[in-house]
């Protein structure tokens, strides 16, 4: 049997029915310059939003984007040192999560998932009508971290299709080492996918070493621009796998889901790495800084590979509390609505998290002992 949905065997494609314009300029050879075969709306003159955004955003906005991202897969192939046949872009690593599922998964099958972990990969599951198993968390002394044994020993137990695995973890924090993920996959059953959601990856120390980047057979690595590049709202995120894995996502891919702009903004900001990489430099300073603040008020800080921090508390009602507190008084930070971890808050490393008396009802509660 193959590791894949069983229909996307038997089939050659689908192929994009429209493959579109520099798809085509590449395969030709040449420019296309008199684009009078397509109805995207080229000649909408977009005053309003020219006058709002500037000609550049209206000018993409006209037409579609590359829907094999060419240029973005390009330079990232070339930042870490992979072939662009082993790079897959789309929009955002929610949207590769659920890409994902349809190509490995059919209604009914088993999905392995550590228990309060990432929760947009349970409602992606649940669409997808597969059946999904939870395995708690490791929890001791500062560690919180997916227990992978047990999730590989739950998959051979049930048989699954896929695990998914958060690392660095959300919302945790906790990165586990390449060595302990790679003796994961090979403790999972010869037909189940490891999906491993890698959106803090740019966070790690060796992020842009070789052994970092590695393509590993049986495991789609999802990757996004939302952290360490500042393109949350544009949405765009990219896969490492094998190609023959690729050749299966694409099967059952949206092709026009990334928009020009976001492709654009894509290749923007690969083109300047500097401007990333002092980003994550002083994302880095701001959580340590702040974890160290936390741990001056008697905070249960967990270590953290991330751009924010979290910490335990003594119960989940006084996290309530707390967070509803700040809340009410405009701050948002995060509590995990699942109760295996309802008692954790997570605070991104942001200079307004820093700016004193920000976080002081946090501060007081952890003084009266909460």
């Amino acid at each position: 049997m193959s590791r894949f949905a069983r229909h996307l065997g038997n089939q050659d494609g689908p192929h994009n029915p429209f493959p579109g314009l520099q798809a085509l300029e590449r395969r030709l050879g040449h420019a296309l310059p008199h684009r009078i075969g397509s109805n995207e709306g080229l000649d909408m003159p977009h005053r309003a939003l020219t006058a709002r955004f500037g000609k550049n955003v209206a000018d993409l906005a006209r037409t579609y984007g590359d829907a094999e991202a060419w240029q973005v897969r390009r330079r990232l192939a070339e930042s870490l040192g992979l072939p662009m046949e082993a790079l897959l872009v789309d929009a955002g690593a929610d949207s590769l999560m659920a890409l994902a599922l349809r190509a490995l998964c059919e209604t009914g099958d088993t999905v392995i998932t550590s228990a309060g972990t990432y929760p947009t990969w349970s409602y992606f599951v649940h669409a997808q009508g597969c059946r999904q198993v939870e395995v708690a968390y490791a929890s001791r002394a500062d560690l919180l971290a997916p227990d992978l044994d047990a999730l590989a020993a739950r998959a051979s137990r049930e048989n699954a299709r896929v695990v998914y695995l958060a690392n660095p973890d959300n919302p945790s924090g906790h990165l586990h080492s390449d060595a302990d993920v790679l003796a994961l996959r090979n403790g999972l059953p010869e037909e189940c996918t490891l999906v491993l959601d890698e959106a803090y990856h740019d966070f790690r120390d060796d992020a842009g070493s070789p052994a970092a980047n590695a393509i590993w057979p049986g495991v789609i690595r999802l990757r996004t621009f939302s952290k360490a590049h500042g393109l949350a709202g544009l949405r765009v995120g990219y896969a490492i796998a094998t190609p023959d894995t690729h050749a299966m996502l694409l099967k059952v891919r949206i092709h026009y889901a990334v928009s020009s702009l976001a492709l654009a903004a894509a290749e923007t900001v690969l083109a300047h790495p500097d401007e990333t990489r002092e980003h994550v430099t002083a994302v880095v300073r701001r959580r340590e800084a702040l974890s160290e603040w936390l741990r001056e008020r008697g905070a249960d800080v967990l270590p953290s590979t991330t751009n924010f921090v979290a910490l335990r508390l003594d119960d989940a009602e006084r996290a309530t509390a707390i967070h509803r507190q700040l809340l009410a008084e405009g701050t948002l930070i995060h509590r995990p609505a699942h109760p295996a971890l309802g008692h954790v808050l997570r605070i991104s490393a942001l200079e307004d998290a820093l700016v004193p008396g920000r976080l002081e009802t946090l501060a007081s509660a952890l003084r009266d002992g909460g």
